[in-house]
C-alpha cells in the first residue's frame, strides 16, 4: 500500500499556511521542501505549518524545517507549527523542536501568535 502525501496551501492575511497531508517522510519530504521554497521564493515569510492532516514524519521529513528556519529568521519571518498529532509531536520533541520552534495547539493560535509578531514595529 502506497502510503499518500500532499501539500495545501492558504493564505491568512500576511500569513502563508502551508499543510502537509498523510505520510511525511524520504520520498515525500522534497514536495514540502519544494511548497515551502516556492512560498519563500514568492516573498512570504511568516509561514504557519498545520499539521493537521499529517499522520506521520520521519526525521527527513523533520529535515526540511531545519533547512529554512536560519533564512527565514535572518529576514524577519519564522515558521510556527499547529495542529500536531500526539505520535508527530513525539517526534518533533524527541528531537527537541520545541526549543527551536513555536509548536501551538491550534492553527487559530498559531495565527493570532504571527498576528502579535507583524503587529510589532
Amino acid at each position: 500500500m502506497e502510503n499518500s502525501f500532499e501539500v495545501k496551501n492558504a493564505k491568512c492575511g500576511e500569513i502563508q499556511i502551508i499543510s502537509p497531508c498523510g505520510y511525511l517522510d524520504a520520498h515525500t519530504a522534497p514536495e514540502l521542501e519544494n511548497a515551502i521554497r516556492t512560498a519563500i521564493d514568492a516573498g512570504e515569510k511568516f509561514l504557519l505549518v498545520d499539521f493537521e492532516s499529517l499522520d506521520y514524519i520521519s526525521s527527513a521529513g523533520l529535515g526540511v524545517f531545519m533547512a529554512f528556519i536560519e533564512d527565514i529568521r535572518e529576514i524577519g519571518g519564522d515558521i510556527k507549527m499547529s495542529s500536531l498529532k500526539q505520535k508527530v509531536y513525539a517526534v518533533f520533541d524527541l528531537l527537541g523542536f520545541p526549543i527551536l520552534f513555536d509548536i501551538l495547539p491550534t492553527k487559530q493560535e498559531g495565527i493570532a501568535k504571527f498576528d502579535e509578531l507583524i503587529a510589532k514595529p
